[in-house]
């Protein structure tokens, strides 16, 4: 998106930690997903914006949502959604709830608690999962594995990006709390290498999140659609390796990202093990649904 006729990340699905909308998703349903991606992204770039003022920012933000809710056209990055979620009888409270976390990187920046983090991921990261499971049509029962697992790749981003953050944007997603019990400070994320101290409080967040994925990994069992139980199992294996590398090596100075060849070989992997796990079930599902009564 072009906030101001001048910038846009130009950062895309396809540069995402996780898919965003795969060919693995079935066709009909990538549209809606892409929309939404797309209308988050460019609220996004609104409150990272790195030289608008916050009213700037926040008025940005407000014609997202004016145009999503059709009371205006102006932003055009909210037009694919919009017309999505008419066409889909979708609801817009996914999109709105977005809006509410990116309006608060505006106005906050800094996170006192787990807690308060865990809160800013209710609004920044659990709708996206509750939207695609929308489109798919899946229970709200759902929910509560996707929150998990949504929950989970946000502090990962956070982690991955505390540096980046703090140097560029003076946003620290890491909690004042944490660090403090770890004898580290704001000031060590400017390092061009952790502290002890740093490492530490880092290491301990990452396996605070590693402790969301038993129930993250409870999605792809509980979806009906079995393209969308393989796109989240492969998710669920790439967050697994990224907390493991989060839990080994530093994200100021080391990568803690996965090469796109090491990605495709968890991906195959994990879409592979659901594949057949989802065959076996069925099979064995419908051998007992042949058997008489007495058999069973």
């Amino acid at each position: 998106m072009t906030v101001d006729g001048k910038y846009k990340s130009g950062k895309s699905e396809r540069d995402e930690n996780f898919p965003v909308a795969s060919r693995i998703i079935a066709s009909r349903h990538r549209a809606p997903i892409l929309a939404f991606y797309r209308f988050a992204r460019a609220a996004d770039d609104a409150a990272d914006h790195p030289t608008l003022d916050a009213q700037s920012k926040l008025s940005i933000l407000d014609a997202l949502e004016e145009t999503l809710l059709g009371r205006s056209d102006a932003a055009a990055d909210a037009l694919a959604l919009r017309d999505q979620v008419r066409l889909r009888n979708l609801n817009p409270q996914h999109a709105l709830d977005l809006l509410k976390a990116f309006r608060q990187d505006v106005t906050k920046n800094r996170y006192n608690t787990w807690d308060e983090l865990l809160d800013y991921c209710r609004y920044s990261a659990m709708p996206v999962g509750r939207f695609v499971l929308d489109v798919h049509g899946e229970p709200t029962s759902t929910w509560k594995h996707s929150d998990a697992l949504c929950t989970a790749l946000q502090i990962i981003n956070h982690l991955q990006d505390c540096a980046k953050d703090y140097r560029n944007i003076d946003r620290v997603y890491v909690p004042l709390d944490e660090l403090a019990s770890h004898g580290a400070s704001v000031r060590d994320l400017a390092g061009s290498k952790a502290s002890p101290a740093l490492r530490a409080c880092l290491q301990t967040l990452a396996a605070r999140t590693e402790s969301l994925m038993p129930e993250s990994a409870l999605l792809p069992s509980s979806v009906a659609d079995t393209r969308l139980a393989v796109e989240t199992s492969v998710i669920v294996g790439l967050a697994r390796k990224l907390i493991g590398l989060l839990k080994t090596r530093d994200p100021l100075s080391e990568t803690v990202h996965l090469s796109k060849p090491y990605a495709a070989v968890i991906a195959a992997r994990a879409a592979a093990a659901t594949l057949a796990g989802r065959t076996f079930t069925r099979a064995a599902f419908t051998k007992s649904s042949r058997m008489m009564p007495h058999e069973r």
